[in-house]
């Protein structure tokens, strides 16, 4: 049966209470409605008893103080009454509240669920020996609890779910530009000499995105290297063509795959490290922390992943293509009847300087992408510990679907200036 609360009945009929014969007072920061006197005095309290007295009518007999700041308001079950509803005279329950001493909202919450199970057993609750206090407070009582309504049956509405999704879209990229705008400037600061954020925090960075992903960025591209030499020795040998292996792989590497691949590697691995770290700390409060002491967040935190990305990135660009045409170079030796002088000379004179500017442009866009955006889903995670692997996946996620999107940007943009 449902049960109406202590507090929410005080906070309900507190109003109408005020003015009659009880009062309303607080007592260890809790509302509380005097029955007697309208105050609270130092005897000790007796607990709240009763009991179902069937002798020449059903009577239920109330005793003890019944103040719901104690606790120990007892519950009244509605199996109780069922059984004794055949002894009752004219199918009425009265009341006897002469052994109550101090009462307040626990009493009339206690009564209301009285006079609910007195309902549902076919008996009326009778309150005509209640003080005319409480019996106003009880009659202000709906008669049956409200039934909680029907949650909403889902409709599928398409375009409310479009114009909810392009929304979020718009607010999001509007957060992530201030966030950039915001970093920006504080490397114009930094230039200009007023830099706020640590150059420890910097050079953390740059250390765990440049040295320590040397490993995985040789491995990746070196293979990426071999494969394509080797897709393209299988199909251009067929034709005798066999020192254009070089051209492939000199101008799949430089234009597309070094920069690609490298950026998917660092969002993967940097761009996840920054979301979870961020995480971590929204979830400790340091992000709070940092805000109400006056420190920038942008400057002490996004800032450095930014930059540290963008020095980084390029180099680490540079170097793939050297692994990765390295890679195309050991293919091309084994599998076909191509000098290393021949291969050497051959990619210098197909892969231009434009290409490698290209390239490098790409791997510096890549990065600032990377860095923003998992800056941002750090700083928008939760602050439970299943929150920092969620912001960790969704930064992983967007920053590899975010870099292959903008290369396709790039490659319409080179298609477009016929590069």
């Amino acid at each position: 049966m449902c049960r109406l609360s202590r507090d929410r009945l005080v906070r309900a009929l507190a109003g109408a209470f005020c003015g009659r014969a009880a009062s309303l007072v607080v007592q260890g920061g809790r509302s509380h409605i005097d029955g007697r006197s309208g105050t609270i005095d130092a005897t000790t309290p007796i607990a709240p008893t009763w009991r179902l007295d069937q002798t020449g009518g059903l009577v239920l007999r109330l005793s003890g103080d019944w103040i719901a700041q104690s606790g120990e308001i007892p519950a009244f079950p509605p199996a109780d009454l069922p059984a004794a509803a055949g002894n009752a005279a004219a199918g009425s329950l009265a009341l006897d509240i002469a052994g109550v001493g101090r009462w307040d909202s626990g009493l009339i919450a206690f009564l209301w669920d009285v006079k609910h199970a007195a309902a549902s057993s076919g008996l009326v609750l009778d309150t005509d020996r209640l003080p005319p206090a409480a019996r106003t407070l009880l009659g202000l009582l709906p008669d049956t609890p409200a039934e909680p309504p029907a949650p909403p049956r889902p409709r599928f509405n398409p375009f409310a779910r479009l114009g909810a999704f392009s929304l979020n879209a718009i607010a999001e990229l509007g957060v992530v530009s201030l966030l950039l705008s915001a970093a920006s400037r504080g490397a114009i600061r930094a230039l200009a000499g007023r830099a706020r954020m640590r150059p420890v925090d910097l050079l953390g960075n740059i250390r765990d995105a440049g040295p320590s992903a040397l490993a995985i960025v040789s491995v990746v591209n070196f293979l990426v290297g071999a494969i394509l030499a080797f897709v393209g020795a299988v199909q251009l040998r067929k034709f005798a063509a066999d020192i254009y292996v070089a051209d492939l792989v000199g101008l799949a590497l430089v234009r597309e795959m070094a920069a690609v691949m490298t950026a998917i590697i660092m969002a993967g691995r940097t761009g996840g490290a920054y979301a979870a770290r961020i995480a971590t700390m929204q979830g400790n409060e340091e992000i709070d922390a940092l805000t109400v002491v006056g420190i920038p967040v942008a400057d002490y935190i996004v800032l450095p992943a930014i930059l540290a990305l963008a020095f980084t990135m390029p180099l680490l660009y540079l170097y793939g293509c050297l692994v990765g045409i390295f890679g195309g170079f050991v293919v091309a030796i084994a599998m076909l009847t191509i000098t290393p002088a021949g291969f050497m000379n051959e990619t210098i004179w197909a892969v231009g300087l434009d290409q490698f500017i290209f390239g490098f442009v790409k791997s510096i866009a890549f990065a600032i992408l990377i860095g923003v955006t998992s800056c941002r889903i750090g700083l928008k995670a939760g602050r439970s510990a299943a929150d920092v692997g969620t912001a960790a996946t969704h930064a992983v996620v967007t920053g590899i679907v975010g870099v292959i999107a903008l290369d396709a940007i790039f490659a319409v943009i080179a298609n477009m200036i016929d590069l």
